[in-house]
């Protein structure tokens, strides 16, 4: 059974999380989220608190993820999803299309590519260094000095003192308790060639696309891509930053989602529908 954070009342938004990630690192979304609806952020298999005992598969994700939403009696949904989780949003919604009634897709794709540049030993030395620089007083001149020097500009390209705190409160933590188990399901599914393009057109819901121009982990690309090919995407692509763009300008992103979530309030199930009512 997955752990799962809830948050807030009203119609769900189950939010998912990236490689490495756990709920906690949902935070840019769920604190303004929670507001005004109910956020549902499990620990996927391997991350955070949900602990995996031996290896699997990404489809057993999505077991997890349905268990979810049977166990907390939501008959329908926004899912939001971050990097890895906008795979498993796409999934989700393809799988369960009565329960699936809008998709918040960041960082994502359904045919990822990769651009990042091979690594040196020189880049893994400054890494170190600027995470130890930053869990000691997150934010810090020398941290972010560093981190420009390391496999940190590759992840985000604005250096501010705010995305450091990010890094440090969240993307730390989250990494050192995802597992080998974790990491092995998501190279098998990547080393098998992972595509979904050609299924998306089954997916009429309403769609939000977040992409960042300079995203070399997921390319801007293959995001605008995965936009293209669905029938209702809106798409917003921001410059100058990077994969972890949330990190990096969480007004404006928040700003955002809650603009694309208003004009289209009409369209979401009333809260009441949740539980089956």
């Amino acid at each position: 059974m997955l752990a799962v954070q809830v948050r807030g009342e009203g119609l769900p938004i189950l939010c998912l999380h990236g490689h490495p990630g756990d709920s906690r690192s949902m935070s840019v979304f769920t604190d303004p989220l929670s507001q005004q609806f109910q956020t549902l952020t499990p620990d996927l298999r391997g991350y955070g608190r949900s602990r995996a005992s031996a290896d699997f598969q990404m489809q057993d994700h999505l077991d997890d993820l349905e268990a979810v939403l049977d166990r907390f009696e939501v008959s329908q949904c926004l899912v939001l999803g971050w990097s890895l989780g906008g795979i498993l949003a796409l999934e989700l919604a393809l799988r369960l299309p009565q329960r699936v009634c809008g998709l918040i897709l960041v960082a994502t794709a359904a045919r990822p590519h990769s651009a990042h540049p091979p690594l040196s030993w020189q880049d893994n030395l400054m890494t170190g260094l600027a995470s130890a620089a930053n869990l000691i007083s997150p934010g810090n001149a020398w941290a972010r000095d560093w981190g420009q020097q390391s496999l940190f500009r590759y992840l985000i390209r604005q250096h501010t003192p705010a995305a450091y705190r990010y890094l440090a409160y969240q993307g730390a933590p989250a990494y050192l308790r995802t597992s080998g188990y974790a990491t092995r399901a998501l190279n098998q599914a990547i080393r098998q060639g992972y595509s979904r393009l050609d299924d998306l057109k089954q997916l009429e819901i309403p769609c939000l696309m977040l992409c960042a121009e300079g995203d070399c982990h997921i390319t801007l690309a293959s995001s605008l891509e995965t936009a293209a090919a669905l029938p209702n995407c809106t798409t917003i692509r921001y410059p100058d930053v990077a994969h972890l763009f949330p990190w990096e300008i969480p007004q404006q992103v928040q700003q955002d989602i809650a603009n694309w979530l208003a004009v289209r309030s009409d369209q979401w199930p009333s809260a009441a529908r949740r539980n089956g009512d």
